[in-house]
């Protein structure tokens, strides 16, 4: 649970959550070891920017599950290509991501007694890296990917933020229709939270200028 709250909070701050998110992440490392927990949190600490510690535990999972599959072709590039994200290295993502497409979709996993684990991840980090390298159409293909499989990503923040990713992909594009219905599906889905969330301010910023 801490460590999900983590990749939550990681995902959608770009100030205070940040600390937020490592704060949760190291709280549910010191309740498991566990392999899913684990990637959970050093995903949460590589979008929180917190690029030693997440190296760190990455390590770790190479090291100790060196055969298993979910590990070597999803949890491991998916941390890695969001630390060269967070270092402005967009092709170094994309090209970390290249394995993990046949895992995309995620996969059964220990945690939460065999509960479907957060799917989408590898996904959703490839479309920022697409954006961060300004290639809206491919960035557009990703978040898409997201919507069209919510019984997949269920109540993943991503399920959500795919939206607004979309309409940043739609508006690079200069398909201003189509970027405006993103952001109102986005801004719908989020009218309730927190107003001061840096993400929602951001995005309410953006759609303005869409007007």
């Amino acid at each position: 649970m801490f460590s999900r709250r983590a990749v939550a909070s990681a995902e959608r701050a770009q100030e205070k959550e940040t600390a937020e998110a490592g704060q949760r992440a190291q709280a549910a490392l010191r309740l498991s070891t566990g392999r899913d927990v684990q990637y959970l949190a050093a995903l949460a600490l590589a979008f929180a920017e917190n690029a030693s510690r997440a190296q760190a535990l990455a390590a770790d999972l190479a090291k100790r599950f060196p055969e298993d599959t979910v590990v070597q072709f999803n949890y491991l590039p998916t941390i890695h290509a969001q630390l060269a994200l967070s270092h402005n290295n967009s092709s170094q993502s994309i090209e970390a991501l290249q394995a993990t497409a046949p895992y995309d979709l995620g996969t059964e996993g220990a945690a939460g007694g065999g509960a479907f684990m957060p799917a989408l991840h590898p996904v959703y980090v490839r479309g920022e890296a697409y954006l961060a390298g300004h290639q809206g159409n491919e960035a557009a293909v990703e978040f898409q990917k997201i919507l069209d499989h919510r019984g997949v990503v269920l109540y993943e923040p991503i399920g959500a933020l795919a939206h607004l990713q979309l309409g940043r992909a739609y508006a690079m594009q200069s398909d201003t229709a189509k970027a405006r219905a993103a952001y109102q599906e986005f801004l719908t889905l989020w009218k309730d939270a927190d107003p001061d969330i840096p993400i929602l301010i951001a995005a309410k910023a953006e759609y303005a200028k869409l007007q």
